[in-house]
């Protein structure tokens, strides 16, 4: 409230309506504008203050603000590759083949039990996932052979990854691999493979979906191993997945095919 107070030198409750747009218009048009947050609370808090003081505050409506539509970022297979080969530790290259070859979230890769692994069905049990939603994914030949080395090597009791009890420091104990854990993994091994993009432990299950679109599965089928509740969830992987009849190409491609010497 003290930032319009300063720009028209009077308190918010003497300007009137056309007054008050006219700031909020200014304030959408600034070339370093605000947050949506930063916004709305401003319009929230005017209302609040034209309430109080018993005046008209039917005019501010809280106008409509688009959400910037951002693609995710998504690995080649080749990175993927080199993320496993650096991985220091099999824990780790387990947590990052899952993340990728099964599409987990973060919560759900760190949650997986061992009651939920199906070596003879090559399946997973994805428990109470993100809508409260059970969803089985299947499991590569490749993770089950991992798997059943780190099984014998670390013997877990219950979770798959289990976390610390040293750092125990009173109440509840997550006996669950931490978040901050899966996140330094992920993050680590990247930054050994040599990957300059933004990898983040989310970035895994993008390529997942991205992966699976480019190599022939059906949208319906990405959406029920997603866990997506909506299609349109899934369909935004169409913008990012080089897929159908003619994959995307660059016309430099065909310069250089038709137009070098090399080519005549």
């Amino acid at each position: 409230m003290a930032t319009i107070a300063l720009h028209f030198g009077k308190i918010p409750t003497e300007l009137d309506p056309e007054q008050i747009h006219e700031y909020l218009f200014l304030l959408q048009k600034r070339s370093k504008s605000p947050s949506q947050t930063y916004f709305k609370h401003t319009v929230y808090g005017l209302r609040f203050l034209l309430k109080s003081e018993g005046l008209p505050y039917s005019f501010l409506q809280l106008p409509e603000i688009k959400k910037e539509k951002k693609l995710p970022v998504v690995l080649s297979k080749e990175e993927v590759w080199e993320m496993l080969r650096h991985c220091q530790l099999l824990k780790h290259k387990l947590l990052i083949g899952l993340l990728y070859g099964c599409g987990l979230r973060c919560m759900e890769v760190r949650s997986v039990r061992l009651a939920d692994l199906d070596f003879h069905r090559k399946q997973l049990k994805v428990v109470q996932g993100k809508g409260k939603k059970d969803r089985y994914v299947p499991l590569s030949g490749h993770l089950i052979r991992g798997l059943k080395t780190y099984l014998q090597a670390e013997q877990p009791q219950d979770y798959l990854f289990g976390g610390q009890p040293a750092g125990r420091t009173g109440g509840d104990f997550d006996s669950r691999y931490s978040q901050k854990g899966v996140q330094w993994a992920v993050k680590e091994a990247a930054r050994r493979a040599g990957i300059r993009k933004d990898v983040h432990v989310h970035t895994l299950r993008h390529t997942f979906a991205t992966h699976l679109l480019e190599d022939g599965m059906d949208i319906i089928t990405l959406k029920d191993l997603l866990g997506h509740e909506n299609i349109e969830t899934t369909m935004e992987y169409l913008h990012v997945a080089q897929s159908g009849r003619m994959k995307p190409f660059s016309p430099l491609d065909t310069l250089f095919a038709q137009c070098s010497p090399a080519s005549k």
